[in-house]
Formats: structure tokens, C-alpha cells, sequence
């Protein structure tokens, strides 16, 4: 089949199993470059497919030597439809882990569920010691169906009051204005349940009661704060309510590991990138469509694994040697991999730019083309070296 990109509004039907293995094979190829002795050997990540999860997968596999479990919720191809571009990341992952003689197991299932815990637990079972040393919780999901039944849904809207702000359509370049009513109380509790705290502490709790933590074993779960410009649709809105949740929840978790066996739990708070997540939430296309333009001019911009690097160094590397409060942290206790994109110029550059950016100037002010090509390579187009009018085997 010759596989093109298929896109309706912010989601791309389509993936390339070339492209998709290609861009595992880049991000490797860094986290080799910049190998670190100290890190963590046996490395569970959940959320594995795409984004954050998979750079850390990546990073703790060829950048430190672990053996990993990953867990994923993707799609198989058929016949006539490709699989999800987490189907071919996690495939291309695989087969690379196992050239380079390194344990992978990955669990393709909805990570919410009890069934895939256990299964999970079952294959931390089998890695050298039987235990983990870092857990990486990395999920956005849309949907979470509890224990007992009840399925909650995830809204990105504001709380208390409309929102209205300056958004972009990353496909055809036009600069809108975006209107969004708040949430209600109920969307509100729902998004909490899917994206917040809870789902971790649940993980969190199996492994400890199975005793498959090692000790000193470390948790990450990822966060975004971003600037004012965009407090109002994420940090203050119902996103902003979740990620409080979890922050709370790592100041439970760092508690009850550090008493048991001497381990810890952070919130890094990232950079914003091109994800699935993000091109849906209003106003974040044109934020990061014009911080991309001025991170790249600043020579600062990073993807997800220079991002994942930097975690990395931060909770393993010569930061954090010898420092008994463990990896560097802002005062809330959360590691800041948004410190370049929060510095006091950057900022100022994009204000600038946000005042001033229409649709008939759209091109030159912000890099929309660079936003594109980021939103395609998620799903194994627009990666240097394939030939998108070759036959693929997409089985």
C-alpha cells in the first residue's frame, strides 16, 4: 500500500510503518549519543507509544542499557487500514531493544484496567531481580472506565467563566478567535478521574503490594504549566484541575515510597510540543506554532527526547549526585524541563509575536510549517530519508 497522511481536523487517520520506525530509530541513535551509566536498569513506562512515554522508553533502553515494559493502547493494521502510529513505534522499539540484547515487553491494552496491571506486574516478574527502579506514568487518555463500571470523559474547558482567545488551524493557517463555554461540575470531576492522580496511585499501590518496587525506586508523572497567555484553557481550566490532582498524588506517593523503601515520586513539568493532545486544546497550536519560532532562532528548541534526556540527567546525572533532596526541583517539589521555554526573553519574543500574528502573516511570524511537520512526524510522515511514494507493508 502507499500510505498517505489522511487528516480530519486535529487527527491523522493514517500511519507509516517506515516513518514510524525511522523516527524510533533517530531518537535511539540520540539517546545512545548521550549514554548515562547511572541510570535505572529495569524501567516501566506507562503510556509507551508516542510522545514523552516513548522518548523515555527510549532514553532508559538506549541511553541507559534498561530493560523495559511498556504499555500501549493501539490499534492492529488490516488489510486495507494501517495500525496506529503506537503500533509501529512499539514494533520498531522492539525489534530494536532486542538487537541491542535488551528485555522489552510491551502490553497492548487499556492501561486504566485491572487486566493490564496484572499483566504488567506478571512481566515485571520476569526481568533480572523480578523488580523496577523507575516508573513513568505518561497517559492522556480521553476515557477512563473504573473498577467499578463507570466510564468518565475528559473535557479541555475553561472553569468559572467563557474563554475567548487568539487559535490557529495548523492545516490551513487561518488565525481565529476561540470561544469556549466553562465546564460544569461534572466535567470537571470526570476530567479529574481520567487525568488526574488517581489511576497512578493505583499503579503505584499493585506494585508496592506485589513488591516489584526496587528500593529506591523512583515514579515520574508528566505535567505542563505553560505561560498566563494560556492559563485560562489549560493550567486554570479543567486540564489545570487534573494536574493538580496529580501533583497532590506525587506528594502521597514520595511519601509512602520514601518511608518503605527509600524511593521517590516528581512531577516534571515539560516543554510544550506538537502532540495529539495538544493540537486539540485552543489556543496552544498558535502558542507553540510561535514559540518554535523563536526557541529555534534562540538555538533552545528541544523535542521529546533532548527532552527526555534532560529528565534523565536531572534524576540520575551529576545534578543530582550526591544531593541528599535528590533531583534538582522548583519549591512545589517538580522538576522543570520548561525552564527554556519559560525564560523571561523567549516569553517576551512570543508576546510580541502573539499581538501582532493574523492569518495574512501568519507565515512569517510563527513557524506553522515547522508545527505541520511535527504534527505529521507523530505519525511517520515527514521523516527525512522515506519514500512516501514506495509500496509499504503495512502488516
Amino acid at each position: 500500500m502507499i500510505v498517505k497522511p489522511k487528516i480530519r481536523g486535529f487527527i491523522c487517520t493514517t500511519a507509516h510503518p517506515a516513518g514510524c520506525a525511522e523516527s524510533v530509530r533517530l531518537q535511539a541513535e540520540h539517546a545512545k549519543a548521550h549514554y548515562l551509566e547511572t541510570a535505572p536498569k529495569r524501567v516501566l513506562v506507562i503510556g509507551s507509544s508516542g510522545g514523552y512515554g516513548l522518548a523515555s522508553r527510549i532514553m532508559a533502553c538506549f541511553g541507559g542499557g534498561a530493560d523495559t515494559v511498556g504499555i500501549h493502547f493501539d490499534k492492529a493494521p488490516s488489510e486495507t487500514r494501517t495500525g496506529t502510529s503506537g503500533f509501529y513505534t512499539t514494533r520498531a522499539f522492539d525489534q530494536l531493544a532486542q538487537k541491542e540484547g535488551r528485555l522489552s515487553y510491551s502490553i497492548n491494552g487499556d492501561a486504566f484496567s485491572q487486566e493490564i496491571k496484572n499483566k504488567a506486574a506478571e512481566a515485571i516478574a520476569q526481568l533480572p531481580g523480578g523488580q523496577v527502579d523507575l516508573v513513568i506514568y505518561s497517559l492522556a487518555a480521553p476515557k477512563r472506565t473504573d473498577a467499578a463500571g463507570r466510564t468518565y470523559s475528559s473535557v479541555i474547558k475553561p472553569i468559572g467563566a467563557p474563554f475567548e482567545g487568539k487559535t490557529v488551524d495548523f492545516n490551513t493557517g487561518e488565525v481565529s478567535c476561540a470561544r469556549v463555554a466553562p465546564a460544569t461540575d461534572s466535567e470537571i470531576e470526570e476530567t479529574v478521574a481520567v487525568m488526574g492522580g488517581s489511576d497512578w496511585k493505583d499503579w503505584i499501590a499493585l506494585l508496592r503490594e506485589k513488591n516489584l518496587l526496587a528500593p529506591g525506586a523512583c515514579t515520574v508523572a508528566f505535567s505542563y504549566i505553560g505561560p498566563e497567555r494560556t492559563h485560562a484553557i489549560y493550567k486554570s481550566g479543567t486540564i489545570g484541575r487534573a494536574k493538580l490532582d496529580l501533583e497532590q498524588a506525587a506528594s502521597e506517593l514520595n511519601r509512602t515510597l520514601q518511608e518503605e523503601i527509600g524511593g521517590c515520586a516528581y512531577i516534571s513539568v515539560n516543554k510544550a510540543l506538537v502532540t495529539q493532545a495538544s493540537a486539540a486544546i485552543p489556543v496552544v497550536p498558535l502558542y507553540i506554532s510561535l514559540l518554535y519560532k523563536v526557541m529555534k532562532q534562540r538555538g533552545l528548541h528541544e523535542g521529546c527526547i533532548e527532552q527526555a534526556e534532560r529528565l534523565f540527567g536531572r534524576l540520575y546525572g551529576t545534578e543530582s549526585a550526591g544531593n541528599p533532596l535528590g533531583a534538582p526541583t522548583d519549591s512545589s517539589r517538580r522538576i522543570r524541563l520548561d525552564d527554556l521555554e519559560m525564560k523571561k526573553e523567549v516569553q517576551e519574543d512570543v508576546n510580541e509575536l502573539w499581538d501582532k500574528v493574523t492569518s495574512e502573516n501568519i507565515g512569517e511570524l510563527a513557524d506553522i510549517a515547522g508545527y505541520r511537520e511535527a504534527f505529521l512526524q507523530i505519525f511517520g510522515f515527514a521523516i527525512p530519508g522515506i519514500d512516501y511514494d514506495a509500496d509499504t507493508e503495512i502488516l
